[in-house]
């Protein structure tokens, strides 16, 4: 590989923070173009060129096409003297990859896919980075708190999901990290539930999953709430479910393994006879991608390091009557973990 094309959005804004964003996997506002040797490149339009320099033009040469970056390419690597272009295939199109191949081999530029090269530096953060997180976490919980005066018996899914939106952005939010889950009742036995029409009714659980992006960082959190007084069986699925979260937030730090992680909460529900009812991983990262590595599942390989941000969301989902699920944010530190919320007042019953 002499150079590499970057052109998976999260990783173009880490590497140049250039901010702008794409609309669709056919559509880009731009990609890196980075050798080994000599000053990168920001490829890109007319349409972005004011904001590619204003944000990226101190580090990088920006550099205009007008038929897509594939001709510009075609026209490029070879004055430059680059004969080995990587591309991230994990966020290439299939067919853009194809026709950037066969339009490079007459020159004699051969292509050869990569993947998480870049996902592997964002893994752990900095420490402006863990801040930026933090402010979109308590953010997140200023949000919650507000809305949650607010809900009400009677009020749908969909209004109660759409009020929270509202508020983000009225607070301050970029905007949500990922489309609010708003599931009350039976419908909060389906772990990415869609909001629908169904009131939410008094002494039901309601899972809340929701998230916001403040200067492109993200955070995550869910809580389940009741209106009115809850159940004996609602108080057991909580608290057990809480167990689980504290269970595993112990095994947090520098060294772990993700998969161990994982294993202390789902063995504490195992415990209650609830194993078959916990069917997601543990948590994931959380950085300027609301779902990146490394993830925390029975699966994982890996190995935490000190700087990585991650969830801590175990669950319990029980068909026809609801579920269970209180997510927080967690920096691995050396020693430990350090908790991102501020607000445990939902979670503790």
């Amino acid at each position: 590989m002499q150079a590499l094309l970057v052109t998976q959005p999260e990783n173009r804004r880490y590497l140049s923070g250039y901010t702008a964003e794409d609309h669709s996997a056919q559509e880009s506002s731009g990609a890196l173009l980075i050798p080994l040797r000599g000053r990168p490149l920001l490829l890109t339009d007319f349409r972005f060129q004011l904001h590619a320099e204003s944000e990226a033009g101190a580090w990088y040469d920006i550099v205009l096409y007008q038929r897509g970056p594939v001709p510009l390419l075609v026209k490029l690597l070879p004055k430059l003297g680059l004969k080995r272009l990587a591309f991230e295939s994990h966020a290439m199109m299939h067919a853009t990859a194809l026709r950037l191949a066969e339009a490079l081999r007459p020159s004699g530029v051969e292509t050869m896919g990569s993947t998480d090269l870049v996902e592997r530096l964002r893994e752990c953060k900095s420490e402006a980075e863990i801040e930026l997180i933090r402010r979109a976490v308590w953010l997140n919980e200023d949000v919650f708190r507000e809305c949650y005066k607010q809900l009400g018996p009677g009020m749908t899914e969909k209004e109660a999901a759409r009020h929270i939106e509202a508020t983000m952005l009225r607070l301050g939010a970029e905007g949500p990290s990922f489309p609010t889950i708003v599931a009350a009742g039976p419908n909060g036995a389906l772990p990415h539930a869609v909001p629908t029409d169904r009131p939410i009714r008094q002494g039901e659980p309601v899972v809340i999953d929701m998230g916001v992006r403040l200067a492109g960082y993200c955070s995550d959190m869910t809580r389940t709430v009741v209106l009115g007084d809850p159940d004996r069986p609602t108080v057991e699925r909580i608290r057990l479910v809480r167990q689980a979260q504290k269970a595993a937030m112990a095994r947090i730090r520098a060294g772990a393994m993700a998969r161990q992680v994982d294993r202390a909460a789902r063995q504490t529900i195992a415990t209650a006879g609830l194993g078959d009812r916990f069917g997601h991983g543990l948590g994931h990262g959380v950085g300027l991608a609301v779902h990146e590595a490394p993830y925390l599942n029975k699966r994982s390989r890996r190995q935490l390091a000190a700087g990585m941000v991650v969830t801590v969301e175990p669950g319990v989902y029980l068909p026809e009557w609801g579920g269970i699920r209180l997510e927080n944010m967690v920096v691995v530190r050396p020693d430990g973990c350090e908790l991102l919320n501020r607000d445990t007042t939902f979670l503790d019953i």
